[in-house]
């Protein structure tokens, strides 16, 4: 099992909308590391004992080279476990189907499928046999494999190898690609039924029009099923090409150790040149487009195009966005959407900051008749934010709320070892999880509501609603116990 499977095995669940990432983050939407083992408090101390400072944590000692083929490394030594993480990020997700949507998510998915003398189940059983799990996945900016693994030699050299062969020398077996694309046209007739994930679909043909960014990831029912193993072999000698690839690596090993092992790694890829970035993305139209569906709600999705990964008010927004409505409860959005009136179950913004200029966007759902109302005071909320800007107070509990959970993201050499993938692909500086926290602890009010409203515009709103067309009632008024509670689990 694995990020990999995140295709294969959950295609029928494709009804989540790709945020950067989010993911924030996620996407972007990036990952952290665990602490160095501590002498053991006496005392637990609270958030408020840090004074707005945020609470000490690991320092990592990254370290950095190019293999003789190109593949930028980064590594953490941690030999606090006897194992280690390995994750090679490529730029080969679906930004780079080059006018075949779905090229790159259909190879990715194909890798451990099948490689000389062992089909997908000898795989499977080889990575289990050692111990080790192997994970893959694709998304619009990237593609990544990974390899967890112990670090003792019996164990770290076969498993190693079996990774080798399946990133080098992948078959494309063509009973197993009938096999997914049927999985993901199954996931295409899901998407039908799912509000939700139509809704995003058209934001971003919408938000990107001719941009690689525009199409989903998975493709679509038109484009799929022609789609060939020599197309499948043409892609990954491009775009897993060692020159393509970031190498992290963490784990209970030397440096020597470290180094042996990328430069097997990168030996075994295919021999080719980095891929050219992603451009920057037009300006869309703005205003509404409606999609019809029956059902008792209606979800409500803003956007506009947001930053790339590197832009220097990054740390600016985050905390922005924390305030408005990336933190959960407690955000401006949230108090007067469903906490003062019961308008939805929750509703979320967010930026994710990508290659390219990534999406900012807000979503939820709300009863479908008081849709309108909804959508109308969601867009006052973001105007008078930008307007205005955050509080004293608000910052504040934005700092702690950052500080407190920054760490948490570092707190296994997966995440580690995610984090450094991600700081290789998007060329970013190595004291970059040191520099965030400085920075974000930094910020005033007056530069938090510069950034804000420099990137945001709520003029300028790309927004798509889901749902059935009915008479529209008007918003109940604010109040501390809202007469109508928000509805349960939202439907999609």
């Amino acid at each position: 099992m694995s990020e990999r499977n995140g295709l294969r095995y959950t295609l029928l669940g494709l009804g989540l909308i790709l945020l950067i990432g989010l993911l924030t983050f996620i996407a972007s939407r990036t990952a952290q590391a665990p602490e160095a083992a501590a002498a053991p408090s006496e005392h637990l101390e609270s958030l408020a004992a840090l004074e707005g400072k945020a609470p000490s944590r690991r320092t990592l000692d990254i370290q950095t080279w190019q293999t003789a083929e190109g593949a930028k490394v980064l590594f953490v030594a941690a030999p606090e476990l006897p194992m280690f993480d390995l994750r090679l990020t490529f730029a080969a997700g679906s930004s780079q189907d080059d006018g075949v949507p779905g090229l790159a998510a259909l190879t990715n998915a194909m890798l451990n499928e099948g490689v000389p003398g062992k089909d997908v189940s000898a795989i499977a059983e080889g990575f289990e046999g050692l111990g080790a799990d192997f994970g893959n996945g694709a998304y619009r900016d990237m593609a990544v494999a990974s390899l967890r693994s112990l670090s003792d030699k019996a164990q770290r050299e076969p498993a190693l190898k079996l990774f080798e062969q399946v990133l080098g020398q992948p078959t494309f077996p063509e009973d197993s690609l009938a096999r997914i694309k049927n999985q993901l046209l199954a996931g295409f007739e899901y998407q039908k039924q799912n509000p939700g994930k139509l809704a995003g679909l058209q934001l971003f043909e919408r938000l990107y029009g001719t941009h690689p960014y525009a199409h989903p990831s998975e493709g679509n029912e038109q484009t799929i099923p022609p789609i060939s193993v020599a197309q499948l072999r043409a892609f990954h000698q491009k775009a897993y090409a060692a020159g393509n690839a970031v190498i992290a690596l963490v784990g209970d090993l030397s440096r020597a150790e470290a180094e042996a092992m990328a430069a097997e790694v990168s030996a075994a890829l295919p021999k080719g040149p980095a891929l050219a970035k992603i451009a920057q993305p037009q300006e869309p139209k703005a205003g509404p487009s409606h999609i019809e569906f029956p059902s008792k709600q209606t979800h409500l999705l803003l956007a506009q195009l947001g930053i790339d990964r590197r832009d220097p008010d990054y740390a600016a927004l985050t905390l922005g966005n924390q305030i408005l409505g990336g933190g959960g409860f407690g955000t401006r959005l949230m108090e007067e959407v469903r906490e003062k009136r019961g308008l939805t179950y929750g509703v979320y913004s967010g930026f994710s900051a990508m290659q390219a200029r990534g999406p900012f966007m807000i979503s939820l759902q709300t009863r479908a008749e008081l849709s309108d109302g909804t959508l109308k005071l969601v867009q006052d909320l973001l105007h008078d934010y930008l307007a205005s800007g955050p509080t004293e107070q608000e910052l504040d509990n934005a700092k702690r709320e950052l500080a407190g959970s920054f760490p948490l993201s570092t707190a296994s050499n997966a995440d580690i070892v995610g984090q450094l993938g991600a700081m290789g692909f998007y060329d970013l500086p190595l004291s970059y999880l040191e520099d965030f926290v400085a920075q974000v602890q930094a910020l005033d009010v007056a530069q938090v509501k510069a950034a804000m409203a420099k990137h945001l515009n709520p003029d300028a709103l790309v927004i798509v609603t889901a749902g059935p067309t009915v008479a529209q009632k008007e918003l109940p008024p604010p109040t501390d116990k809202p007469a109508e509670q928000p509805t349960g689990v939202p439907e999609h």
